[in-house]
């Protein structure tokens, strides 16, 4: 589980850095920048799904 959540946030950091470079060129609200933000979002809800799973399986551990 651990690699999964290290290659999601692997994404999370390529998705970003590719979002502020498209950024500083093309308008906010254009459809590439939209684009690349929604793939951005899908990413970040994976990795809150993740993290929230291991909190859940440590609090029921406890």
């Amino acid at each position: 589980m651990r690699g999964d959540l290290q290659d999601l946030l692997n994404a999370v950091e390529t998705k970003r850095d590719q979002l502020n470079k498209l950024a500083t060129f093309k308008k906010l609200t254009s459809e590439e920048v939209v684009a690349i933000s929604r793939e951005l979002d899908k990413l970040l809800n994976e990795v809150n799904s993740l993290s929230n799973g291991k909190k859940d399986k440590i609090d029921r551990d406890l």
